[in-house]
């Protein structure tokens, strides 16, 4: 049976400057080595797998693999997923909002605006601040060579996943910085995290805030748009500075230096964190795949 296949350009703010997605429609019937294998075969950061909810209240259910694994929760492929799930009318929102049902639990999608306007905002996992300090890791130290840090210090965050952020003092230097990528795989395997996430203030009208992620953990060299790990910046700069002016939102770039343009919008309402953009649906095709069973 042919199934709708779906390839998204996730939080661009220009055409291609997103993140890749894949989305399979409709997963009725795939068994894990299935979703597996054609993950390995796309051979994209993230690919998606949509089927009817499982929870009571979720609108549909997503699982999301990378090309190596499954893993619970992610931003981009959330946002991607739902911007799916709009498009091939799956599922309707009730009072702008969908519910996402994945393995980090059934989450909040919310809806503004519509057509090319529209922007999908996921609410992130509630993050908490486990340490912060240079002298919060021995491999730290190395992880950050080379960058003049800001005025937060570094950070271990929680919250869906696991990430090490630090403030850079000066946006060109973040944008220009040259990281010793085997010392952040060090810090992020010895720590079980994502990896490092370095971000940097900007009086830029389109931007506030420029923002750099490292996942070595799951093997990716540098990542163009970050959903989970803007989540957690946010939360640690509305943690740090709740009478800031970044306290109650912002936006960011990302992806600039490897070839992307992203844009994420944030949201910051009390102790719930938005993270979302705009999705463009690039390829929206017949998938034919008799892969593993």
């Amino acid at each position: 049976m042919s199934i709708r296949y779906l390839h998204l350009d996730v939080f661009a703010a220009t055409p291609g400057g997103g993140n890749h997605l894949g989305v399979v429609t409709d997963a009725t019937g795939w068994s894990d080595a299935r979703m597996q294998a054609f993950a390995r075969w796309t051979n994209l950061v993230e690919t998606t797998f949509l089927l009817p909810p499982s929870q009571p209240g979720a609108s549909y259910r997503v699982r999301i693999f990378t090309p190596h694994k499954e893993i619970p929760f992610a931003g981009h492929p959330s946002i991607g997923s739902a911007h799916a799930v709009l498009l091939c009318g799956l599922a309707a929102p009730k009072d702008g909002v969908l519910w996402q049902e994945c393995g980090a639990g059934v989450l909040p999608i919310r809806i503004e605006g519509s057509g090319a306007d529209r922007q999908l905002l996921l609410k992130s996992p509630h993050a908490t601040v486990e340490k912060t300090g240079l002298d919060a890791h021995p491999l730290l130290p190395a992880a950050l060579g080379g960058i003049g840090l800001g005025v937060l210090p570094p950070a271990y965050v929680a919250g869906g996943r696991h990430w090490w952020l630090a403030e850079c003092a000066d946006e060109a230097a973040l944008r220009h910085w040259q990281p010793d990528h085997s010392a952040i795989g060090a810090l992020a395997h010895a720590t079980d995290s994502l990896g490092l996430c370095v971000f940097a203030r900007s009086s830029h009208p389109d931007y506030q805030l420029v923002v750099r992620a490292f996942p070595a953990g799951v093997g990716i060299v540098e990542d163009p748009a970050s959903g989970a790990a803007n989540g957690l910046i946010a939360a640690y700069i509305a943690h740090a500075e709740p009478h800031g002016h970044l306290a109650r939102g912002y936006m960011v770039s990302q992806g600039r230096e490897i070839g992307h343009d992203a844009s994420l919008a944030v949201r910051i309402d009390g102790d719930a964190v938005w993270i979302g953009g705009r999705t463009n649906t690039i390829i929206d095709g017949t998938l034919h795949w008799n892969g593993a069973a």
